[in-house]
């Protein structure tokens, strides 16, 4: 077992790859008398044609296939998963994202009763078409109800404009007629594909013995059977750098418009610290322009342009990345200009005293997030799926300059990957 030490944040990481190829990380949190732990799989929605483990041509499986198996892991011949957490009293849930899937639990009591309950139930997949049909209608009523949520179809429809071919543009749970599509072969076929140990990651954090919890670990692992690891190979088409549509709108049932306007990076083939440097930069490239203490904001706000509701974001993962900035607006074509505006005048925007004071608050937020073990244990296996270090997040902000960020900015700020979407009011014209 390897100790990984974080001096500056005082923290101590405990790591081991085991035989059958699962990365196993244990953080222990004095003070702490919680334990949280996430037992996670490179395997999201975007993963849609790849070549299966046990064949040697590529298939395409029907949308939202991962979010689906992620909730048909909980359905077992003998019952429900959830009863198991609960009589250990653990609170147990599980997310799908674009890239990963993720099976989690927390608990003051009964660590490793739960741990054992929650690799189990993820390594023993329990699939029939009576099972699997009977899904298909509740994830259908998830689906209808996210489509009439304006602020999730604001979301989606800004990815929607920006992407020509890329599958991050379908919604996470696909549609009523993909999940149709979808058999307890296919389930099989991605769980077997994905679910490997060798694509997975356990990671622990809060008030455990790290010899003690990560011998527990492997007795469990040495007991079962897996196939020897082999390479996925996940196929995506070509992506182009400028949007697919320039700007949308869709009318729904909102008492005011809203607008997104989507940047879409080009900068999408990083990995490790370079990619958390840049990632790192553009967020505070954004802050600078976009931020609180902006001069954007202050005239924005003072004008009615923007409400509470106002928001900014960039996201980047291997293969694509994109950055959202709006709000609830009475003038929703007034604010896509104004913020258009903002973009290209980035470079006099992003100044020496802006960025150290960013720096600053973005080293304040992180240090105060360690003390979240759900921020740690999820934000740690995102980060490590793409050879990053949530640890470094600190060294790596103190050492960015004003030319790193406004370098970054670069990277989304050109007018052809510029789109704009709007939700307006189903009486409303357009502004």
């Amino acid at each position: 077992m390897q100790t990984i030490e974080f001096k500056q944040l005082d923290e101590t990481l405990f790591y081991k790859q085991l035989s059958n190829g699962l990365d196993v990380y244990i953080l222990p949190k004095k003070g702490f008398s919680k334990t949280f732990v996430t037992f996670t799989t490179k395997y999201g929605s975007i993963d849609r044609t790849f070549v299966p483990i046990e064949g040697n041509e590529e298939i395409t499986v029907p949308d939202g296939i991962a979010h689906f198996l992620e909730h048909k892991m909980f359905e077992k011949e003998d019952g429900d998963v959830f009863q198991q957490f609960s009589q250990s009293g653990a609170s147990a849930n599980a997310f799908t994202s674009f890239t990963r899937t993720a099976y989690l639990f927390s608990a003051t009591d009964h660590i490793y009763k739960s741990t054992e309950t929650l690799l189990n139930f993820v390594q023993e997949p329990y699939f029939t078409e009576e099972t699997v049909n009977k899904e298909k209608g509740i994830i259908g009523q998830e689906i209808t109800m996210y489509d009439d949520q304006p602020d999730w179809r604001l979301y989606f429809g800004a990815i929607e404009n920006m992407y020509h071919k890329h599958p991050v543009k379908i919604d996470i749970a696909g549609t009523i007629e993909s999940i149709d599509k979808i058999t307890a072969d296919h389930l099989y076929t991605c769980y077997n594909t994905f679910y490997h140990p060798s694509n997975m990651l356990l990671f622990v954090v809060g008030a455990i013995d790290p010899t003690e919890m990560m011998a527990f670990i492997e007795e469990n692992q040495n007991k079962k059977q897996f196939a020897d690891p082999a390479p996925i190979d996940r196929i995506f088409e070509e992506e182009p750098t400028e949007v697919a549509v320039k700007e949308r709108e869709l009318k729904m049932d909102v008492q005011k418009p809203k607008v997104y306007v989507g940047l879409k990076a080009k900068e999408t083939d990083l990995s490790g610290e370079e990619m958390l440097k840049h990632e790192l930069s553009v967020q505070i490239g954004l802050e600078c322009l976009f931020g609180r203490a902006s001069q954007f904001y202050t005239e924005v706000y003072e004008n009615g342009l923007i409400d509470e509701s106002f928001a900014y974001d960039f996201s980047l993962e291997k293969g694509y990345g994109f950055a959202l900035i709006g709000a609830d607006s009475s003038n929703p074509g007034g604010l896509a200009d104004r913020i258009k505006e903002e973009i290209n005048n980035a470079d006099s925007l992003i100044t020496e005293k802006a960025v150290e004071r960013i720096k600053r608050k973005k080293i304040g937020f992180f240090l105060r997030a360690l003390n979240s073990m759900e921020f740690i244990a999820n934000q740690f296996t995102r980060y490590k799926f793409n050879d990053m270090n949530l640890f470094d997040a600190v060294p790596v902000i103190e050492k960015l300059t004003v030319d790193d960020i406004r370098k970054a900015f670069t990277t989304i700020q050109g007018e052809s990957q510029q789109t704009v979407f709007k939700i307006l009011p189903t009486s409303e014209k357009a502004q």
